[in-house]
């Protein structure tokens, strides 16, 4: 088994989905990277999980948020936690995922093998079709067409423009030049978001083939929820804008396509849910959260 060669935080966020962060937790109990640290941090979950969490892994740390603050934020809090107690890396992994024993000392040895590597992906797997590879690390963000695709097959890491928030190995100097993550997205692109800010900084990507991942995707919001819409869009139109030399080509493609689909499928709820999520995406998330609760998680 690996010594380790640097100190490991794992953060798991958990919302109201204790049976799939126990599966998660079971498989990092067989990692052989030793110098690791797992921190669970529940987002104001209602449903038991913190103590059915902490009754199946006495051993794992929980920090209980108070309240559900997002995917950015909610990982915040456990990277701030971590620094302080002398992380040398950290690792963000999704809770309706699995993981193989070795995929956390191949993501280190990755890492190592070149000090330029901001941040280090995982091989991730589909969870029903183990063999399917759901993404290479990550993808690449088309600004003309509006949208962001996943490599599903190996490419050389020059090629990735972002890796997943499902499995991001990210070094601690990273952080410390960066900061932490933006929180204006509530949930999804701030993956994307980070490791553009990453690049920009003058630092790469880098996928780590034998570190092998298997993720159900979307296990906690659902894979057709108008909550998803909402979120996906509103988090999108603003990244288009953060990123976008002419966002408004981005922002109209991508809004008026999954428009388009929402109405073609007859699914008035979900069309709304992409029409409010893109139009409110210059709200902030207290202003957007009060006008529309319903939307929010």
């Amino acid at each position: 088994m690996s010594s380790g060669n640097g100190s490991v935080f794992v953060l798991v966020l958990n919302w109201n989905n204790w049976r799939d962060t126990n599966q998660c937790l079971a498989s990092l109990r067989a990692l052989e990277y030793r110098d690791k640290k797992v921190i669970t941090l529940d987002n104001g979950s209602t449903d038991d999980s913190v103590a059915r969490i902490r009754a199946g892994f006495p051993e794992v740390e929980i920090m209980e948020l108070g309240g559900n603050l997002g995917f950015a934020k909610g990982y915040n809090a456990g990277i701030q936690a971590a620094l302080e107690r002398g992380a040398e890396y950290i690792w963000l992994l999704n809770n309706d995922t699995t993981v193989d024993a070795k995929a956390l000392s191949a993501m280190i040895e990755k890492a190592q093998s070149d000090p330029g590597l901001g941040a280090v992906g995982s091989a991730i797997y589909c969870m029903a079709e183990p063999k399917c590879l759901q993404a290479w690390g990550g993808g690449y963000v088309s600004f003309w067409l509006g949208r962001s695709r996943h490599f599903l097959k190996p490419v050389p890491d020059q090629k990735i423009e972002f890796l997943t928030g499902a499995s991001l190995l990210l070094r601690r100097p990273v952080l410390e030049a960066l900061g932490l993550m933006d929180e204006t997205f509530f949930l999804y692109w701030e993956d994307a978001d980070y490791c553009f800010r990453l690049r920009k900084a003058g630092w790469h990507l880098g996928v780590a083939g034998d570190s092998k991942v298997w993720h159900k995707e979307n296990a906690t919001i659902g894979k057709k929820s108008e909550k998803l819409d909402f979120h996906f869009n509103k988090s999108a139109v603003y990244f288009y804008r953060k990123y976008a030399r002419m966002p408004l080509v981005p922002t109209s493609v991508s809004i008026t396509a999954r428009l388009a689909k929402r109405l073609m499928t007859g699914d008035w709820k979900r069309l709304r849910a992409v029409w409010v999520g893109a139009r409110h995406a210059a709200l902030s998330v207290a202003s957007a959260r009060a006008m529309y609760p319903r939307l929010y998680l």
